[in-house]
């Protein structure tokens, strides 16, 4: 029956991330490896209640079909809380989907043949690339430099691909505190992308994940606002980060002919996001304190982000040759180790040791892998689990490089 696939599935290994999570059950293991918000900032009685008055106020429409475009009160809610953003947008250019991992999904189907090229950051987003290596793929990568993409390499990238008569598809960034670095992307360099986007026509897909999660700094601009409905940006964003993954919900914004293809396909391959859980979301939208909710979010993970950063401190000495990002936000910091070092197999040694990290290479399109970074959640461990999974990481580095040198 394999000889029958197609052929991008002959090949397609799947979502590197989840793979590994299976060598996870072990409630003994440390995991810093999943991008997992903490269940303790979860509004678990505005969930309940929601889903109680759902269930009986509107029982028949929860348990049938729902229209493919989302709910109409969900949607009205989304437009209105991303007013505070400075984003005015139509119910015309909004679409529900089953999560932000569905939001990419759609936007490969919609945009990619085989072999079409997209722009991205190094490293990015290991669901994006496996979103988009579904559509087969190629890419023009460039390192992301301390304030963001280096715009002005992609830009003689494309230049040389649309020479040889291949233009890119779309831009892909996540700005605010990308998902696998930590970095943010400056507000000049948000201008030059879209500066970028509108100069060559090519659209630029902005990930929004973490917006509201910002621990220190200055709140920029999404792109999505600096193009003020000019139809050069299409945006993706989640309820994963901000309320709970277990939901299952986020949302695409965009110009109109995009958000009426993106709800075409959503009818060809999920038809419609489960109306319960989009109650739950309007009703953390509408009924729910989020200056407070955020507000309690930023300083549960912000003190967990300098927890992180005082123990790698102190077990990561300068001579060890570790280097690793400082966040404003979001959920994860990276760490570069010293070239010499494969943390693809460095992982199976911390996993004898009982703690666990992604290594870097998933956030790297097939040639261009590097493998020697590790991404870092530090906002699902607890404060114990931090201080222990890091020194067990300092001595599962220590043990490795000294059977290198052997």
């Amino acid at each position: 029956m394999k000889s029958l696939f197609t052929n991008i599935m002959k090949g397609f290994e799947g979502y590197a991330i989840g793979k590994i999570l299976k060598y996870l059950n072990d409630p003994g293991i440390i995991s810093f490896a999943g991008g997992l918000p903490s269940s303790d900032v979860f509004p678990l009685d505005l969930i309940q209640k929601a889903a109680v008055k759902s269930l009986k106020e509107d029982w028949d429409r929860v348990l049938q079909y729902t229209p493919i475009p989302g709910e109409k009160e969900l949607m009205q809610s989304i437009i209105e809380y991303l007013k505070k953003d400075n984003i005015h947008i139509e119910p015309e250019n909004i679409m529900i989907t089953t999560s932000g991992q569905h939001g990419l999904d759609l936007v490969g189907r919609l945009f990619l043949e085989p072999r079409d090229i997209i722009v991205i950051d190094l490293p990015t987003f290991g669901g994006a690339l496996a979103a988009f290596e579904m559509e087969d793929a190629e890419y023009i990568a460039k390192d992301i430099e301390e304030d963001g993409s280096d715009v002005k390499g992609m830009e003689t990238e494309i230049e040389n691909f649309i020479t040889k008569g291949k233009k890119p598809k779309f831009i892909y960034v996540v700005p605010d505190f990308q998902n696998p670095s930590g970095i943010t992307i400056s507000l000049e360099k948000r201008l030059a992308l879209l500066s970028l986007s509108k100069k060559y026509g090519i659209p630029l897909v902005e990930d929004s994940p973490y917006r509201e999660l910002r621990y220190r700094g200055s709140h920029l601009p999404s792109i999505y606002s600096l193009d003020k409905n000019q139809g050069n940006v299409i945006g993706i964003y989640t309820f994963s980060k901000i309320l709970c993954p277990g939901i299952r919900v986020g949302f695409n914004i965009g110009p109109h002919e995009v958000i009426k293809k993106f709800s075409f396909i959503k009818g060809a391959n999920i038809l419609n996001t489960p109306k319960l859980n989009q109650d739950i979301c309007t009703a953390f939208l509408r009924e729910y304190d989020l200056d407070a909710h955020f507000k309690r979010s930023i300083e549960y993970y912000s003190e967990k982000l300098n927890f992180f950063l005082g123990a790698i401190e102190e077990n990561f000495p300068e001579d060890m040759g570790v280097e690793w990002t400082n966040p404003e936000g979001g959920l994860f910091l990276w760490i570069a180790l010293p070239e010499e070092i494969n943390t693809s197999e460095l992982f199976y040694k911390a996993i004898e040791e009982k703690v666990a990290f992604v290594p870097g290479d998933v956030f790297y399109p097939k040639g261009f892998r590097r493998y020697n970074t590790m991404r870092i959640n530090f906002s699902y461990p607890t404060k114990e689990q931090i201080v222990e999974g890091v020194r067990r990481l300092s001595s599962v580095l220590k043990k490795y490089k000294a059977k290198k040198k052997k």
